[in-house]
């Protein structure tokens, strides 16, 4: 059954449905019905945070889901489903896979990664694990530790990775040459053309979150295009 979820992400889109305290379509219910809109589009997965939203997409979308929990933890710097209550609570909403920051970061109460892998397997049996990794280095680890897929998700996002303005295809390629563990492209990616990009550097599987499901950052990149266009037109 694992592998028959896994197989299913092949070659397909994920489309992560999340959105902040402080963004207009925050809560379960409009997650759950982005979920049905990605679902109608083709998405073959969906990436979604916190429990409530799990549940709520459970009811409305037939897509497997690829759990997260972010949570804030005075010791750390990781917040995505940092420690195993968030696994734990993501499991028990749910979804078929789990999402856990595995970058070098420092993790809370001093966690070693290769603790908290074991512990999912011993404590969540079946629930597959998604490795969200910044570098090259970082994936190589979680790969050896036995995690079911790699995300390039924190790529840009800690202090020891490049910052791209666009995918990291460079990242995606690495990993993805060792031909070993899936590797899921993730990560500012906002045009179908750099989706394909990344599925021909080798990516298992693509997610896509902001440039489907933010409306707000959509429109204000549309807005920051035209207000530059004026702007020029006016001084030509």
């Amino acid at each position: 059954m694992t592998q028959n979820l896994i197989a299913q992400l092949a070659q397909n889109i994920i489309v992560s449905c999340q959105a902040l305290e402080d963004e207009p379509l925050y809560g379960p219910e409009h997650m759950a019905v982005m979920a049905v809109a990605a679902e109608e589009g083709g998405a073959i997965a969906i990436r979604a945070n916190t429990p409530q939203d799990v549940r709520a997409i459970k009811r409305k979308c037939k897509l497997p889901i690829i759990g997260l929990y972010k949570k804030d933890y005075p010791d750390s710097a990781v917040y995505i489903t940092p420690t195993i209550r968030e696994v734990k609570e993501i499991a028990e909403a749910g979804a078929e896979f789990v999402a856990i920051d595995a970058t070098s970061l420092t993790r809370p109460g001093g966690e070693k990664l290769e603790h908290f892998v074991q512990s999912i397997r011993e404590e969540c049996p079946g629930l597959l694990i998604v490795a969200d990794v910044s570098t090259y280095e970082e994936g190589v680890t979680a790969m050896g530790l036995g995690v079911d897929l790699v995300s390039t998700t924190m790529s840009g996002y800690t202090p020891q990775s490049m910052t791209n303005e666009g995918p990291d295809i460079e990242l995606v390629r690495r990993l993805s040459a060792l031909g070993g563990v899936p590797v899921l492209a993730e990560g500012r990616i906002w045009t179908p053309s750099e989706a394909a990009e990344c599925l021909k550097a080798g990516a298992y599987a693509v997610v896509v979150g902001t440039a489907i499901t933010r409306p707000q950052e959509i429109t204000r990149r549309f807005a920051t295009a035209i207000l530059e266009a004026a702007r020029q037109k006016q001084t030509s």
